[in-house]
């Protein structure tokens, strides 16, 4: 079975709910429910793990981070940089700059760049591209 963090962590809330219900019925019937607020807990809980950031971001040095986050600026690509790691393999030239880097690390470099956010290696910073509005 394969199964993603989400299948994990809604199994866990309904373990937990059966469990905090069982619990419930067995205290009492006056009101336990409503002083514990478990519905919104709940909920609550569902929310902020929809929108909490993957655990395995992709981490990388700050100068690429300042790439990525100018490229967007500018309204470049992701195949923009691609043709040009590519133009380099085809005219054998040897990158320089932040394309050492990312010729080497190709599939962190995809992966920062398409979730949109990332840690920084040297800092530990968490960067979160801003959404076009």
């Amino acid at each position: 079975m394969t199964e993603t963090k989400r299948d994990v962590f809604e199994g866990l809330l309904e373990s937990y709910m059966y469990s905090a219900d069982m619990v419930i019925d067995e205290i009492s019937t006056d009101g336990v429910a409503d002083r514990l607020n478990l519905g919104n807990i709940i909920a609550s809980t569902r929310d902020r793990y929809a929108a909490a950031l993957p655990d395995d971001l992709p981490v990388i040095p700050k100068s690429i981070s300042e790439y990525i986050k100018n490229l967007h600026k500018f309204h470049r690509d992701l195949v923009d940089v691609f043709g040009m790691v590519r133009d380099l393999g085809i005219t054998r030239t040897e990158p320089t700059g932040v394309f050492v880097w990312v010729t080497h690390n190709i599939d962190t470099f995809a992966r920062a760049w398409l979730l949109g956010v990332w840690r920084v290696e040297e800092t530990g910073e968490i960067v979160k591209l801003e959404e076009e509005k």
